[in-house]
């Protein structure tokens, strides 16, 4: 199903370019009838994280044609509310399952030992979190302590609850973390130069597991090079075109520093997300650059300015002249053949002590 649906994307988005060319009525219409089959075609979560296709669709919402800008509107939003609708039944599904795991605990812990358990329940009842604190073997009454963030204090005592609410109820913050499973398999497009830009990227991305230090490991081997490389073309395409056009030298450009074998950390930074694939087609070669290579570059620029400050002709100092204007004896002076080889050179002098200037032969 993947592969259809990236078929039919790629089928509108061809016709959708030939319209935006040729600017005629029949690659408009067949660029209509394939988002009618795109917006038909039964599409859920997985598949549209896994082929990125609703990405590529913002591209046809800024296409010159109206009538093929608002359909690609409509059928993206249309595809935003599968997604809500799938991930709001996920939660409500996981919630349910939570609150029942929560009432056999309970009783099985009154039926066996007094073990002091920690509850930790949000406002709106949407996770519950049970911690085992230590195990008494004499029987006492169990506690329920009140977290920071909690608000329920419940105290067991034989088989009665006491339940204390307090005055003020804190929020609770619930964080949620969306795993998105790795891809199986380059995702292809029906262009093999975009296909081979891809292949590319991802042999570089494969590297950074070899090259990273044991404490990072587990953050990689978490990351999905192909979902990376694949996001990182589609960008550069998005905002290039092809990488044989006009921005083939920026394509390079990026496909050299992060294959460099002495540039490991610039494709680290992009698996790990740090540099973001929006963002690399906005930096310079000066921001991919390794620490090595700026520190050699800024050793240059040093070199350079300080060869420029020294340029001037070398100077003697001396105190053979004497300055007419404060009778001083320290000057310095350079001499340069201004006339004919024949002739002297001329000297021209300089008064330390105020500057004075004058020259003679």
């Amino acid at each position: 199903m993947e592969s259809e649906l990236v078929a039919l994307f790629e089928a509108a988005k061809k016709a959708a370019d030939a319209a935006t060319v040729e600017d005629d009525a029949v690659s408009e219409s067949r660029c209509l009838d394939a988002l009618k089959e795109l917006k038909s075609f039964p599409v859920n979560y997985q598949i549209l994280v896994s082929t990125q296709v609703g990405k590529q669709l913002r591209h046809l919402t800024k296409h010159p044609k109206t009538k093929i800008q608002s359909f690609a509107a409509d059928l993206i939003e249309i595809w935003k509310n599968i997604i809500i609708n799938e991930t709001a039944q996920k939660k409500n599904g996981s919630s349910i399952s939570k609150e029942s795991v929560k009432a056999e605990d309970l009783s099985a812990a009154n039926a066996k030992k007094h073990i002091p358990v920690k509850v930790e329940k949000s406002m709106k009842s949407e996770t519950i979190k049970v911690e085992k604190v230590e195990k008494v073997v004499s029987p006492r009454p169990q506690k329920l302590a009140k977290t920071e963030t909690g608000s329920v204090v419940r105290k067991l005592e034989s088989n009665s609850y006491k339940t204390e609410h307090p005055s003020i109820p804190e929020p609770v913050k619930v964080e949620r973390t969306v795993n998105i499973p790795k891809l199986p398999e380059m995702v292809k497009t029906q262009d093999p130069v975009r296909n081979k830009m891809r292949e590319i990227l991802l042999e570089a991305l494969s590297k950074v597991i070899g090259e990273a230090d044991d404490s990072m490991k587990t953050d990689i081997e978490a990351c999905d090079p192909i979902r990376v490389a694949v996001t990182v073309e589609s960008v550069m395409f998005e905002n290039w075109g092809r990488s044989t056009g006009a921005h083939k030298f920026k394509y390079r450009s990026i496909l050299f520093n992060i294959k460099d074998q002495n540039n490991p950390d610039f494709r680290r930074k992009v698996l790990l997300g740090e540099i973001k694939p929006e963002r690399i087609c906005n930096l310079t070669t000066e921001d991919m650059a390794s620490e090595q290579r700026r520190q050699q570059n800024k050793e240059i620029e040093e070199k350079k300015l300080f060869d420029c400050e020294r340029s001037g002709a070398p100077k003697a100092t001396t105190d053979q002249f004497k300055c007419g204007r404060c009778g001083q004896r320290k000057c310095t002076y350079y001499q340069l053949q201004t006339r004919s080889a024949d002739e002297p050179m001329t000297t021209f002098v300089t008064c330390v002590n105020c500057n004075n200037h004058w020259k003679f032969c």
